[in-house]
């Protein structure tokens, strides 16, 4: 019997599975989940998407799940929207944009080496664990510039961001209150997390490089509350979303030793005679950036997200009315066989232009960290490819992610090898 919280068990139960049933049993456009009293609906057509992701704001805007997190974040460039949004973004794009980050390259090759350099001594690790430091390392390359941090201020930053990141899933689901005295714990977490963010910035803000996104904010005069809340953001999205899709990254290369052989090749072929790779080479390693592609398409680490209706319109043959929910399902397009042949094979050889994929959103709001978000997971293949040998240490194929804000691997055991001598030399030939 359909009532108004009838998909709430299946959806909690096996939110993954529940996104695919729905849509793959469905030839509506869009069709509407029983999950709360305020209608919400999933839009099961990805051409429909990129309408509603250039709509004016006006129209449609970000969503109640996304405002839940100004509990966390802040009014800042994730939760906001009109001219303060806008302006914050421009002023990032620079920054933030694939030519603008190629600049940091070096850098970002260099904390790429030196976590594997010490992944190699041990019998084996954990990769969502591995990559989460790394990305935490290479974003804030980014972030604060080359060389600014300590290696003390990047282990308070880390226990910073564990404070609150576990809040994120938690605040976005919440349908109960919680009790006062969780209520209480929760608040000491993030008080002394922002506590953190803010001594940290106050001691390395003079250091950072206007070529950096905390310069690119400096420069709009934002106060040092407005700061942090973009740091925070800047923080959690560009280590949570990243590294999750990094451990991804290591497990494909382990299991498919003739990839990773033909990336080592394409490392070989772009790297200069200093042993870097040549950043004005890096557009022609295109296998990297489609193996990076195929990973994110598998598993999207935005799997899913939401947008809010502010006025009655049609949509997909459907009456939508003000403050009804949108929910964008890339989980869903991206393994659906109506766009994609053979869609649960990995396969980087595909084409990546369609309008079923939507690893990073689209229009003018698509996630401002995409270039950097690419140009880390193309590095990590490179780097890890051209040097070492990735084994996955456990007996078949590893499960499905975990859904949460973001998509959470499994345990993925690995170890990792340096090629012998005349695996490089095969690769450089």
């Amino acid at each position: 019997m359909q009532h108004w919280f009838s998909d709430i068990a299946p959806f909690q139960r096996d939110p993954l599975g529940f996104f695919l049933k729905r849509g793959h049993e469905t030839e509506a456009p869009i069709s509407r989940l029983r999950i709360g009293v305020t209608p919400v609906w999933m839009i099961n057509d990805p051409s429909l998407v990129r309408d509603v992701l250039k709509a004016s704001e006006e129209k449609i805007d970000k969503g109640r799940f996304i405002h839940k997190l100004r509990t966390i974040v802040g009014p800042s460039s994730l939760t906001i929207s009109g001219e303060e949004h806008a302006r914050r973004r421009a002023a990032l794009h620079g920054t933030f944009a694939r030519t603008g980050a190629l600049q940091f390259v070096p850098n970002m090759a260099a904390a790429i080496r030196g976590l594997t350099s010490a992944l190699v001594r041990e019998e084996s690790f954990d990769a969502h664990k591995a990559t989460s430091v790394l990305m935490l390392r290479t974003i804030c390359v980014v972030m604060f510039g080359r060389n600014v941090l300590s290696a003390g201020d990047e282990q308070a930053l880390l226990r910073g961001i564990h404070m609150v990141e576990d809040d994120l899933a938690d605040e976005m689901f919440r349908l109960l209150p919680r009790t006062p005295w969780a209520q209480r714990e929760t608040e000491r977490k993030r008080d002394e997390a922002r506590f953190i963010f803010d001594e940290i910035v106050d001691r390395v803000k003079e250091r950072c490089t206007p070529d950096s996104a905390i310069g690119a904010l400096s420069a709009l005069g934002l106060d040092a509350e407005a700061m942090r809340d973009e740091i925070i953001t800047m923080l959690l999205a560009g280590h949570h979303t990243t590294g999750s899709a990094a451990a991804w990254v290591m497990y494909y290369l382990a299991i498919r030793p003739e990839l990773a052989d033909a990336i080592a090749q394409e490392a070989a072929a772009i790297t200069n005679a200093d042993g870097e790779i040549d950043t004005a080479r890096l557009s022609r390693a295109g296998l990297s950036l489609s193996f990076v592609k195929e990973v994110l398409r598998l598993y999207p680490s935005a799997h899913w997200f939401s947008r809010d209706a502010k006025c009655d319109m049609e949509l997909g043959g459907e009456k939508i009315s003000k403050g009804d929910a949108l929910l964008i399902v890339p989980w869903l397009y991206h393994r659906s066989a109506r766009h994609w042949q053979n869609p649960e094979a990995f396969d980087p050889e595909r084409s990546f232009s369609g309008k079923a994929f939507l690893p990073f959103g689209a229009g003018p709001r698509a996630c401002l960290g995409m270039g950097v978000a690419l140009l880390e997971l193309q590095l990590l293949a490179l780097e890890l490819a051209a040097s070492f040998v990735t084994v996955h240490v456990g007996n078949g194929p590893v499960g499905l992610p975990s859904p949460s804000v973001t998509l959470m691997p499994p345990e993925i055991r690995l170890s990792l090898r340096m090629r012998e001598p005349a695996e490089v030399l095969a690769a450089a030939e």
